[in-house]
């Protein structure tokens, strides 16, 4: 039986490395489809507490791991490799201190899967990544074994598409866009994501795949730049941004709303773009726009202290020493995924300042190290006492659990980034941020 002929009958297996936010749903559709399903991770944390039926990623209930348990196998011992008819690679693909690709990850993984690979498997490569990753770098590497792409083996790129706690979208019913070394490995690729997506979205080679996602990000990247610095420049001339989006979107064509905010989140807007940035040296190009939207975004939790500085200022108070709340340490609103949350960055800076930072967020109860930040602090209950103590509040996230009447109500001061406080009417405690 062929590769292609297992996975139309649904005998194929599948290995899913990296059970983060894109490999655990990727996990639970192709469990939902009917195949049989191994998770591989090197965080044995993670391994154990899937073995129990338990969940770590919050919009991920533990009921859709244990309705299939039958089907899922999660390990780390990645000499099961060898059995798995398909393997999708989701492992981060970070920015290393100085700002450059950090391709540890997917080449690591890539060695890994080397040792075990066997004629027949599809490798996928899912991380977001510049041209040529799959097709050059991984290739190579895989081929080291003797066995060839588009021959031995199938090889293809299908960027994620994850979007966490999306209530209008998810993994099956968000396209994906699939590409192959070869036209058989797109068509193997294909059949494999079309048993799981509404739809897929099939390109020419692995380099354009690889390229959509990053057109995908870069466009949200600049956009988002633009109208950080437009709040930057309308807050000296005292209008207000928020409004200003407000009356623009109800143009019914040229224009879609972005919004500003205290910098960027979530690990593909403020990462990706410096992926191509990076590969645009080996053609002697300068990517200007995407370097200049990096430049700005990257900005912005200065900007928030420094409005923060000013606001203290105005009351008689010193940024040494004042005491400080962070509303909301995700990246986004009702989620308690951090990878790259500004929030992180608006508490170093504060404390670089002198400030005594403390922080609330109902889905982060303890603050994890990261691969840039270890600040061991713990939630703090959002009470009127607690609310009081605080010189500031700086609402960094808008959780819908924030009631902002309350906030306000109860805060000495308010530095609000998000314009959650939009509706509470003439407080002089709000700064807009």
């Amino acid at each position: 039986m062929t590769l292609l002929q297992k996975i139309t009958a649904k005998k194929a297996n599948i290995g899913v490395i990296g059970l983060g936010y894109v490999g655990l749903p990727l996990v639970i559709e192709f469990c939902k489809a009917g195949f049989n399903v191994t998770g591989f991770d090197v965080d044995p944390k993670k391994v154990d507490a899937l073995n129990k039926g338990k969940s770590y990623i919050k919009h991920i209930p533990a009921s859709h791991i244990t309705l299939h348990v039958s089907r899922f196998t999660p390990t780390n011992d990645f000499s099961h490799l060898r059995e798995q008819d398909c393997i999708i690679m989701c492992v981060p693909t970070p920015l290393d201190k100085n700002r450059e690709p950090d391709m540890s990850y997917v080449f690591n993984t890539t060695d890994t899967i080397a040792k075990y690979l066997r004629k027949g498997q599809l490798i996928s490569l899912e991380s977001t990544t510049y041209p040529g990753t799959t097709d050059e770098d991984m290739r190579l590497i895989l081929e080291k074994t003797g066995l060839k792409a588009g021959r031995d083996f199938h090889l293809a790129f299908s960027p994620e598409r994850e979007d966490p706690n999306n209530k209008d979208f998810s993994t099956s019913t968000i396209p994906k866009v699939v590409g192959g070394y070869t036209p058989k490995c797109l068509s193997v690729a294909k059949a494999l994501y079309d048993a799981i997506v509404a739809k897929t979205v099939p390109v020419s080679s692995t380099r354009v795949a690889e390229a959509t996602k990053l057109l995908e990000n870069i466009y949200r990247s600049v956009n988002i730049a633009l109208v950080n610095e437009l709040k930057m420049l309308f807050d000296r001339m005292g209008i207000d941004i928020w409004e200003v989006i407000e009356a623009a979107k109800t143009k019914p064509f040229g224009f879609q709303a972005f919004y500003p905010g205290p910098g960027l989140g979530g690990h593909c807007i403020p990462i990706d773009p410096f992926y191509l940035t990076w590969k645009a040296r080996e053609y002697d190009f300068t990517t200007r726009f995407i370097e200049l939207a990096g430049e700005i975004n990257t900005s912005m939790p200065y900007y928030v202290v420094q409005k923060t500085v000013e606001a203290l200022n105005e009351k008689g108070k010193s940024i040494n020493k004042a005491k400080i709340l962070i509303l909301g340490v995700a990246y986004k609103k009702d989620i308690d995924d951090m990878r790259e949350s500004p929030s992180l960055k608006l508490i170093e800076l504060f404390l670089n300042n002198g400030a005594k930072v403390s922080y609330n967020d109902p889905f982060v109860p303890v603050l994890p190290k990261t691969r840039h930040y270890n600040f061991n602090l713990t939630s703090v209950e959002l009470q009127k006492s607690n609310l009081k103590k605080y010189d500031c509040v700086v609402i960094a996230t808008d959780h819908t659990a924030y009631d902002p009447d309350f906030i306000v109500a109860n805060s000495q001061m308010v530095i609000d980034t998000r314009n959650l406080t939009k509706k509470v009417k003439n407080s002089r405690k709000i700064k807009r941020a």
